[in-house]
């Protein structure tokens, strides 16, 4: 046995120098450093950090004296209202954990939800009482409602046994600053979109949303005190960790219940918001927005995209108004954004159309991710960085989730050869940069030959009539499958099948062209993500 190393000799780990990360921290420095600095606007609320401090101590203590504590989930059915950044941090400092459900599912996927995250309350905004009423008398052991009435919508159902601000007022506002003892501990918990089957139960730890808030900072160069826009759902990957990273920065949560062009655009003008995030099929909303919306709005935005891959014609549109885009790419197992375009100097140069190419791309992985890399999926040997060969995106680090809920199997599955499967497929560039080509469900595989759906729908947003396209396969009798196209036109626009096809010849390889062109409004899900299992259905029995 070896002799021990001095730099091991007596220099243990002790409460001086070994802190558990968590990210409730950046709330108490933001509310004693920025006390006064506005942190939540609302219609016409505005709260200071000072404010929103004690209003999260009050939600922990209230929970508290309900009995709800370590290890116990606190579920909320909200829009992005200061009830849900609030919960971001009062739901952990009371030892529990937050799962903020999706609004935009029915009633049985939010029991199943309930039951299967073992929520031991539900706090529930008017507007989606008629999902929260019936998904918790659906539960085998029904459980407590709490409302959110909440002044800027009219309309719903008030369905607790009292409302939010009820709740805080039995609530403490010097309740224990208690932080976790373990990093490890659960902080979140945030449900797959389930398009197959049950939805999986991803759990994420203090460690991982520390760190990842603290990522989105860093490689957005947010600074001191930016204003951030919520048209990202807060239920979505905990808004990408964005309410933590809000803290870090001591910056202004801009609170939307709607996300539409007029909402959007006047709340960027009037507030001078200087960060949003979204989908890029927000970003397109916006570019077709009219023209008298934009006006006014003189500053620079920043805006953050994924949930899709952005067409470079999206991208393209958002750069000539001015806005800078960062395009960064994740899923909810990975806390949201875990890889970002970096953008190099010496592409200032290079015009919009080849900039925008660029910033399509997933790029490379974000300050603190540990790893990633396309590979094989068999195998796990890293792909030639061609910009060809395809494989499967896989990532390791410490804002990868805990792993799945009650689901050994499928988290043993995720995590074969010590990597997380994400399940795209992408190329690696000669320079590192990756590239989603698709997902490995959504490839259509025509002929022997692999198409990616996203190329093709590159195609399709160049064309000037088309608003929305996604593309899908399409079972045929020769090919095995073929592309097919579903493609909403912008309004008073007039194409036919025939022309976009040639369109499409005309801009790709002619076997890679859709042979079928659909003209309808696209399947969306709440974040704006097109649901291409609903397309591949139409497709099937056209």
């Amino acid at each position: 046995m070896g002799s021990v190393s001095p730099y091991d000799l007596n220099l243990d780990k002790n409460a001086a120098n070994h802190v558990a990360l968590t990210p409730l921290t950046f709330l108490e420095r933001a509310a004693s450093v920025w006390p006064d600095r506005t942190a939540v606007v609302h219609g016409t609320v505005r709260r200071s950090w000072a404010e929103t401090f004690v209003r999260c101590r009050k939600l922990a203590s209230a929970l508290a004296k309900r009995g709800i504590g370590k290890g116990d989930t606190v579920a909320m059915l909200a829009a992005n209202t200061p009830e849900l950044f609030e919960a971001h941090f009062g739901v952990p400092l009371a030892g529990a954990v937050l799962n903020a459900i999706n609004t935009r599912l029915d009633a049985a996927a939010v029991t199943f939800i309930l039951e299967h995250g073992d929520a031991k309350i539900l706090i529930c905004d008017r507007e989606f009482a008629k999902i929260g009423k019936p998904a918790v008398a659906g539960m085998k052991t029904p459980i407590p409602i709490i409302d959110i009435d909440d002044p800027q919508y009219s309309g719903g159902e008030l369905i607790g046994e009292c409302d939010y601000e009820a709740l805080l007022a039995t609530g403490d506002a010097d309740f224990p600053w208690t932080m976790p003892a373990d990093e490890w501990d659960a902080i979140a918990l945030n449900y797959t979109s389930g398009t197959t089957g049950n939805p999986k139960g991803v759990v994420y730890h203090h460690r991982g949303a520390y760190l990842n808030a603290v990522s989105n900072a860093l490689s957005w160069s947010m600074g001191d005190g930016p204003v951030y826009l919520w048209t990202l759902p807060m239920f979505h990957c905990n808004g990408w960790c964005f309410p933590w990273t809000l803290a870090v920065v001591a910056g202004t949560s801009v609170c939307l219940r709607a996300v539409r062009p007029d909402s959007v655009l006047n709340a960027i003008r009037d507030e001078k918001v200087t960060h949003f995030c979204g989908a890029p099929i927000v970003l397109n909303m916006i570019n077709n927005a009219p023209a008298e919306l934009k006006a006014g709005i003189d500053h620079k935005v920043k805006v953050m995209t994924a949930g899709a891959a952005p067409p470079a014609a999206v991208i393209a549109g958002m750069e000539r108004m001015g806005w800078d885009v960062t395009h960064v790419y994740g899923l909810t197992e990975v806390y949201g954004p875990v890889t970002l375009c970096v953008w190099h100097d010496k592409w200032d140069g290079l015009d919009l159309e080849e900039k925008a190419t660029l910033k399509s791309r997933q790029g490379v992985r974000g300050p603190m991710l540990e790893g990633v890399m396309v590979a094989d999926p068999g195998t796990l040997v890293p792909v030639p960085k061609d910009g060809k060969t395809m494989g499967e995106v896989f990532m390791r680090g410490n804002n990868v989730m805990k792993g799945y809920l009650k689901n050994a199997a499928a988290t043993e599955e995720a995590f074969a050869g010590g990597w997380f499967h994400t399940g795209d497929l992408a190329v690696w560039h000669e320079d590192g940069y990756l590239e989603i080509k698709d997902r490995s469900k959504d490839i259509v595989i025509s002929g022997g030959e692999n198409i990616s759906t996203i190329e093709v729908e590159d195609v399709l947003y160049r064309h000037p009539d088309i608003l929305e396209a996604a593309v899908v396969s399409r079972p045929d009798p020769k090919w095995g499958e073929t592309p097919c196209a579903f493609v909403t036109l912008k309004d008073g626009a007039k194409t036919t099948e025939a022309e976009i096809i040639a369109f499409c010849r005309d801009h790709m390889a002619h076997f890679k062209a859709p042979r079928t062109v659909v003209f309808r409004p696209l399947p969306k899900t709440s974040t704006g993500k097109i649901q291409k299992y609903v397309l591949r259905q139409i497709a099937k029995e056209l």
